[in-house]
């Protein structure tokens, strides 16, 4: 089912000289700018009675704007009432914590019991925003911070604001491998051509951009802090994977249990049974859509990587005096 949505606009003196997609995201703040140039594009938006199709068009001022475009009318999904961890919440945001096992979104294979679902117990409203404010997502076992729109003006510019690379997230990691120093992972991220769940580093893919620091070397290793610049599906997962350090864990990218020489039955097995990556989204720092105040929150590391990181200490200690970077 599609929408059909009719706006009308007169662009301003002082816009002389903004692109034809900035001017049209000014006007219409209720849309964000992505789905404005895709309107441009698809040649639904004239001025001054004369179609224009590139977002780049520069305009003058005094212009008259016509958009006849069409929305998609978003699934009705039904409400359930499945618990969130709310951190913060005001008239326009939520702030979760996301718990390991729960999808952000329905789809294929998860059809309810995700995060939107509860969504929709929680704040019945947030039905009229699309993807019931959703803006960005984490993977089903991958815990921590999310932030969700509860209005479409904030979630407009929630979407902006992650575009301009505006929004800080950080995570937190155990990758395998003793890693050296911090660094870059500078590369792109396209579909798998054949394994169609998996992300692959790929030249002609979409820009993908890593930044990474030791916190903590291990005997066989190594946790991580990492800062998102872009937010591209499996991103982390797939970074560290292509440096050759897959996260501990991973199902997918090769995270599979590398016990170091001499450990004990005990920490294999442990190590055997963390059945989920070892990634938690520990801090994110946004501008308020709305009120514009800088604001940030964390969200300390979940039980099951805890345990973690303390028998990889605990193993490390037991062989310290065999270690060469101690």
């Amino acid at each position: 089912m599609s929408q059909q949505v009719q706006l009308t606009a007169t662009v301003q003196e002082s816009q002389l000289g903004q692109r034809l997609d900035q001017a049209l995201a000014e006007l219409f703040p209720d849309y964000s700018r992505s789905r404005i140039k895709e309107w441009i594009l698809e040649e639904r938006v004239s001025v001054n009675g004369q179609i224009i199709s590139k977002p780049k068009e520069k305009v003058l001022g005094g212009e008259c704007i016509l958009v006849d475009a069409l929305i998609e009318e978003e699934t009705r999904w039904e409400p359930q009432d499945i618990a969130l961890n709310i951190v913060y919440e005001d008239d326009d945001i939520i702030v979760i914590n996301k718990p390991r096992d729960l999808v952000v979104h329905p789809g294929a294979g998860n059809p309810d019991g995700t995060v939107l679902n509860a969504l929709l117990h929680h704040y019945p409203a947030i039905a009229d925003v699309p993807r019931a404010g959703i803006v960005h997502r984490l993977d089903k076992d991958t815990t921590g911070l999310m932030v969700v729109a509860k209005n479409v003006p904030a979630q407009t510019r929630l979407v902006e604001a992650l575009q301009a690379r505006e929004i800080t997230r950080e995570y937190e990691a155990v990758a395998i491998g003793i890693m050296a120093g911090g660094g870059t992972v500078d590369a792109a991220i396209a579909r798998h051509p054949t394994k169609r769940t998996h992300m692959s580093v790929y030249p002609m893919g979409k820009p993908a951009v890593t930044h990474y620091r030791i916190m903590e070397r291990f005997r066989a290793h190594t946790r991580l802090r990492l800062r998102l610049e872009t937010g591209r599906t499996h991103q982390i997962r797939v970074h560290m994977a292509h440096i050759s350090h897959p996260l501990v864990g991973d199902p997918l990218y090769g995270g599979r249990p590398r016990p170091p020489k001499g450990a004990s039955e005990a920490f294999i097995q442990q190590l055997r049974n963390f059945d989920r990556q070892a990634l938690h989204a520990t801090m994110l720092r946004l501008y308020h859509p709305i009120s514009g105040e800088l604001m940030e929150w964390h969200a300390p590391l979940p039980d099951d990587m805890v345990e973690l990181v303390a028998a990889l200490r605990e193993d490390t200690e037991q062989f310290k005096d065999q270690l060469d970077w101690t």
